[in-house]
């Protein structure tokens, strides 16, 4: 099977790991880069070996059939509109858009075109949250009956250089790291029927300290502490709290899953690897499972690979459109919820991913 010619849009952070990681899978062949500074796109292209040119000229190159869109939030879906209207398929880095209309937008253009449009994120995808899915599928847990998911940080401006975007449109905890923790949990458990929830912006300023922005300051567009309940499609019940406001640490988990029989604590969805713990109902001790999958290191690409590969052969992407537009439904509807006082129900649902195969070698995909 010959590799699919991938076009990557926006250099900044991220655009490495993605252009190291590219090299390895079997399905694409990243070929060029392209931004609005396009020195800095020169620059990253001389770095890897491929192409640097303008977001033009990517979009009218005929031999690229996929674009892996690594723009910020607020320009994923001009974006992706744009690759489509070109005729080339999309991988998007998360949130999937910032509206739901832009994100219904992308998805009516795409099915208008005969395109696949997929997004981050692929962590799930991972040895530890697939075999997490099929401890789950096995009936290790028995019939799960609830969740919990915990992001506790105190925010990017103490660390990245550029933390501005975190706390403006697009941006929060929620739509920065949520799409992590629900992704996961959609994968394990199913789709959602409806949310509630409450949110908050703690502090209206945010001071930057780290370089080389120290001392400036940021006004706070975005609810930065967002406390969430989900009700699964299946029956379970997820409880789900984002925040950017937690100044002194937390020891609380990142996921856990509750069944029947007994408990898993779920991998860091923000990594690919383990460790999974697992406790037996009536036992008194936690046992780690050892993981049935590969691809446990950081292989932040595999999702545009997969989204490669069903554009090859016909099968379904696993981090799709639709997953994606669901994902984001939800997470706007915490917030409705928040502003209305009462539960939001879901107008969109999905399909869970299938799990990988047995048996796979690393960055192979079936």
């Amino acid at each position: 099977m010959h590799k699919l010619k991938v076009g990557v849009i926006g250099t900044g952070n991220i655009s490495s790991a993605y252009l190291n990681n590219g090299k390895k899978f079997d399905s694409m062949e990243i070929v060029a880069c392209a931004d609005l500074d396009v020195d800095r796109a020169k620059a990253k292209a001389e770095e890897f070996g491929i192409r640097g040119c303008s977001v033009e000229e990517l979009l009218a190159d005929p031999e690229i059939g996929m674009v892996i869109n690594l723009t910020i939030p607020q320009a994923h879906a001009a974006v992706c509109l744009q690759a489509l209207e070109a005729g080339k398929h999309v991988y998007v880095e998360k949130p999937f858009a910032v509206t739901r209309e832009e994100a219904q937008a992308v998805l009516e253009l795409a099915t208008r075109k005969g395109l696949l449009v997929g997004s981050a994120p692929d962590t799930f995808l991972g040895g530890g949250i697939q075999t997490s899915i099929k401890l789950i599928e096995d009936g290790w847990i028995g019939t799960p009956i609830g969740a919990t998911a915990f992001m506790m940080s105190g925010g990017h401006e103490t660390w990245h250089p550029a933390p501005e975007f975190y706390y403006q449109k697009g941006g929060g905890p929620m739509f920065d790291m949520g799409p992590y923790y629900l992704t996961a949990m959609v994968a394990m458990l199913g789709p959602i029927s409806r949310v509630t929830g409450m949110a908050r912006a703690s502090f209206p300023e945010r001071t930057i300290t780290s370089q080389p922005k120290f001392g400036q300051k940021i006004q706070v567009e975005v609810p930065t502490h967002v406390a969430g309940i989900i009700e699964f499609a299946s029956g379970p019940i997820g409880t789900i709290l984002q925040t950017f406001d937690v100044r002194g640490g937390s020891t609380l988990p990142r996921i856990e899953v509750y069944g029947s029989a007994g408990t898993l604590l779920v991998p860091d969805p923000n990594t690919f690897g383990g460790p999974i713990q697992f406790k037996r109902a009536g036992s008194h001790e936690w046992s780690e499972i050892p993981l049935v999958y590969p691809n446990t290191d950081n292989v932040r690409g595999l999702g545009a690979a997969d989204l490669a590969k069903a554009a090859l052969t016909g099968r379904k992407a696993r981090p799709s459109g639709e997953l994606a537009y669901h994902v984001l439904e939800a997470m706007h509807g915490f917030f409705d919820a928040a502003e209305q006082g009462a539960h939001y129900i879901m107008k969109s649902s999905c399909e869970k991913p299938a799990p990988f195969t047995l048996g796979l070698q690393p960055n192979s995909l079936d």
